[in-house]
C-alpha cells in the first residue's frame, strides 16, 4: 500500500471515523483505524462493537496510488500525526506488512501497525427502500430530545431516543423518568412498515457531530438489532437496545388548569440566577409563585442563603399556582425553545410541567415538579 493524499481530505475522514474508536482496549485491533486501499479509492474503518463508521474518500480526491492494500494503524497517533503535520500532501507507505511510513514536507514518522485481515467484518448492510431525512431535520430531532435520555445504566432502555415511525409521522422521545422531551416530524416518503426502536443516545449525539451541514439528505436503514445511517461519504452504524420503551405519552395531560406565556430569555435568565444559590445534590430545586400577572422565583439555601427574583408574564385565566421544580431540568427545556416566547403549563403542584413552543407545535417538553410546599 502506497499512496499520496492532501491533509485536509484526509484529516476530515480520520475525524469522522474516529468517533468509533474504543477507549476500553479490550480487543486491540479496535483502538486502530482501517485503512483499506482499492483501486476505487480508500476507505477508513473503526468500530467499538457499539458504533462502526466507515469513510470513503473516491480515486479522485488522491494525489496518486501506487499500490493498493490493506493496514490498521492505531487511532490516536495516526489523527494527533495528521493534524500536526505541516504541508499540503501526505505520503502514506506500508513497509512488510508491519510498518507505515508517513512523510510530509520535512517530518517522517515511522509507527507500527496490525494486519487489516484482523480486523473485524463490520457488516454495513444497506435497505433497498430506506427512509429519508432532512440533514437539518434529523439533527434538530436529536439536539432537542438527546438531552433528556438518562444516565443511569439502571434502566437500560431509558439511556436511548425512541423513534417510532408510522406512515410518513416519525417521533422521538426521550426520558429519565424524571424529564421528557418530545419531537415529530412529517417525512417526505411514506414507510411502509411501522418502525418502534430505541437507539443509545449517545451514540446518536455522537452521529450528529460529523453531520455536516449541506442539502444533502441522510438514510437510515433499519435492522432488528442495529441501524445504517448513510450520509455524504459515510456509513455510521449503532447497535438497537433491546427491550420495550415505556408508553410515555399516557404521562402527558391533555388539558391544564393553568397556561403562562413569558419571554423565553428573560424566563431563562430569571430561572438561571435563582439556582445559582441552589445545590447540585438537592436537585437544584427552585420555588415557583404565580400572583395575578407576576411570577416569583426563589430558592432557600440554609448554607449558602436566599434569591428571590420577579418577572410579568400572561395568563390564560385567574388562577395561581406554587410550585417547585429542578432548575437544570426547566433550563435545559427553555433551551430548545426558539420562539420568543415559550407556554408553561400546569394542573397542579404534583401533575406534569408542560413547556411548549408558540411556533413549534412539534415540539414538547415536560418535568415533573417536586413536592416542598
Amino acid at each position: 500500500m502506497k499512496f499520496s493524499i492532501k491533509k485536509e481530505i484526509l484529516f476530515q475522514s480520520l475525524n469522522s471515523v474516529s468517533k468509533a474508536l474504543s477507549t476500553k482496549n479490550l480487543i486491540p485491533i479496535l483502538s486502530g483505524i482501517k485503512f483499506n486501499l482499492t483501486n476505487n479509492g480508500l476507505f477508513l474503518s473503526a468500530s467499538d462493537n457499539d458504533i462502526s463508521i466507515e469513510s470513503f474518500i473516491d480515486k479522485d480526491d488522491l494525489e496518486k496510488i501506487d499500490s493498493i492494500g490493506c493496514t490498521v494503524i492505531q487511532g490516536k497517533y495516526i489523527l494527533e500525526i495528521i493534524k500536526k503535520l505541516e504541508g499540503r500532501v501526505i505520503n502514506i507507505e506500508l513497509l512488510d506488512g508491519i510498518k507505515v511510513l508517513i512523510s510530509c514536507g520535512n517530518s517522517e514518522f515511522n509507527l507500527n501497525c496490525m494486519d487489516g485481515n484482523e480486523f473485524p467484518n463490520l457488516n454495513l448492510e444497506e435497505k433497498k427502500e430506506p427512509i429519508i431525512l432532512k440533514k437539518e431535520e434529523f439533527k434538530n430531532l436529536i439536539n432537542k430530545t438527546s438531552f433528556a435520555v438518562s444516565t443511569q445504566e439502571t434502566r437500560p432502555i431509558l439511556t436511548g431516543i425512541n423513534f417510532k415511525i408510522n406512515g410518513n409521522n416519525l417521533e422521538c422521545i426521550a426520558t429519565d423518568s424524571y424529564r421528557l422531551a418530545k419531537k415529530h416530524i412529517t417525512l417526505n416518503n411514506k414507510v411502509n412498515e411501522d418502525v418502534n426502536i430505541v437507539i443509545p443516545g449517545k451514540n446518536l449525539i455522537e452521529l450528529t457531530k460529523i453531520i455536516e451541514d449541506n442539502e444533502n439528505n441522510i438514510e437510515m436503514h433499519v435492522f432488528n438489532n442495529k441501524v445504517l445511517f448513510k450520509f455524504d461519504n459515510i456509513l455510521f452504524q449503532t447497535r438497537v437496545l433491546s427491550g420495550t420503551f415505556p408508553d410515555v405519552n399516557r404521562l402527558i395531560p391533555g388539558s391544564f388548569e393553568l397556561s403562562i406565556k413569558a419571554n423565553t430569555n428573560e424566563l431563562y435568565n430569571v430561572i438561571d440566577r435563582a439556582s445559582l444559590l441552589t445545590s447540585e445534590k438537592d436537585k437544584n430545586i427552585i420555588k415557583f409563585e404565580c400572583e395575578d400577572n407576576e411570577v416569583i422565583i426563589s430558592s432557600n439555601s440554609p448554607e449558602i442563603g436566599k434569591v428571590e427574583e420577579k418577572m410579568s408574564i400572561e395568563k390564560n385565566n385567574e388562577n395561581n399556582i406554587k410550585i417547585a421544580f429542578s432548575s437544570r431540568f426547566m433550563m435545559d427545556a427553555l433551551k430548545t425553545i426558539e420562539s420568543k416566547n415559550v407556554s408553561v403549563n400546569f394542573n397542579n403542584d404534583v401533575q406534569p410541567i408542560i413547556i411548549l413552543d408558540e411556533d413549534d407545535n412539534t415540539l414538547l417538553q415536560l418535568i415533573l415538579p417536586i413536592k416542598t410546599y
